[in-house]
């Protein structure tokens, strides 16, 4: 395989089995499926999720949200409690006009900004309920009180979303997190029918979690890191390691009696590094061969008797798919060992 490393590779057959799996696991437990595609920023991979079922994406910025409205997605949801104001607000009206948007709010202050950003357009919300991360959404309990602000604001209150982002806290998290993803959306749907609002959308998602038991309140999953899978889904258990579709090519540059160095550092495998995870990727092709230290530009991999030869290439593991992700323009698409395509990143860098 002749490309310029680092390189961003991804085994064709892999991503198309990883895509059509995911589509008919989903649509078999009726449910609708809007994978999120923060993971993959790119429009080539959205069209095969599309063509496997996928109702919609979700996307995590108003910028991704343009990228994939222009190409002909145009049923997207912001999973991210958004403060449209100035110039974002200006772009969330460009974007209503083109596309059918639903936006996550988490507190009355964003959505008061939402509804001021909409100057009168139709604006669907959905409510993030907090399932046990931490991060963002409201309490079970809290989720009337934000939706009737939503409703006098003139927003069309639509449903509830979560993420069980806790899921990765350690190998024996995702099922805990899935019945707390289950149980705080059924609590959320059950409150907001009993105060009168005919919600439609249920929302929970991650891959870890993704094809876990749910109760009947719950209509959608938002999986995002499957098209790719990654080492940490693996030590999750999310996948097996002939699912793994996605590594950065890299060249080894020097190397030593235990160790060698390849050109793929921090710049091309980011830095992401779970507690219970060690290193920062895996060289499967070099039995116990771990990236255990990055600079910018260079990767030492631990590797014991019979490292890999100075320019030879070797195909890194990462830990986590989504931030190298954003670190390239493109990806190099190969099928039985061959280049057969490049894909652009569309999306990359667009964080606002």
């Amino acid at each position: 395989m002749n490309i310029d490393t680092p390189a961003l590779v991804v085994d064709l057959d892999r991503l198309r089995s990883n895509v059509e799996t995911m589509g008919r696991t989903v649509r078999s437990r009726g449910l609708r499926l809007r994978p999120h595609a923060k993971t993959h920023k790119c429009l080539e991979i959205a069209a095969l999720q599309r063509e496997a079922g996928a109702d919609g994406l979700t996307v995590a910025t108003l910028s991704e949200a343009e990228v994939f409205a222009a190409a002909g997605f145009t049923d997207l949801l912001v999973a991210y409690p958004l403060f449209p104001v100035g110039a974002k607000a200006e772009r969330l009206r460009r974007l209503l006009d083109t596309a059918e948007v639903t936006v996550g709010v988490d507190n009355a202050a964003g959505a008061t900004a939402v509804a001021d950003a909409a100057a009168g357009r139709r604006v669907p919300v959905v409510i993030e309920v907090d399932s046990g991360q931490h991060r963002t959404g409201v309490g079970p309990s809290q989720v009337v009180r934000l939706a009737e602000h939503c409703h006098a604001l003139g927003l069309d209150v639509s449903g509830v979303f979560t993420h069980g982002g806790h899921c990765y806290g350690s190998p024996e998290a995702p099922e805990e997190a899935a019945s707390d993803e289950g149980d705080a959306l059924a609590e959320a749907h059950d409150a907001l029918r009993e105060a009168g609002f005919d919600i439609t959308l249920v929302s929970a998602g991650s891959t870890p979690t993704t094809g876990r038991p749910r109760p009947p309140q719950v209509t959608e999953e938002r999986p995002g890191s499957y098209v790719f899978y990654d080492r940490q889904q693996l030590a999750l258990g999310a996948c097996a390691p002939e699912q793994v579709a996605l590594s950065v090519a890299a060249t080894v540059v020097s190397s030593g009696p235990d160790r060698f160095v390849v050109d793929a550092g921090s710049k091309a495998l980011a830095m992401d590094r779970p507690s219970w995870l060690v290193g920062h990727g895996a060289v499967w092709s070099h039995a116990g061969a771990t990236v255990s230290r990055l600079s910018e530009h260079h990767g030492v991999v631990e590797s014991g008797p019979g490292a890999p030869a100075v320019g030879e290439v070797v195909f890194v593991t990462p830990n986590h798919a989504c931030n190298v992700v954003n670190l390239f323009d493109e990806y190099v698409i190969v099928q039985a060992g061959d280049v057969v395509d490049r894909w652009r990143v569309a999306a990359r860098g667009r964080n606002v």
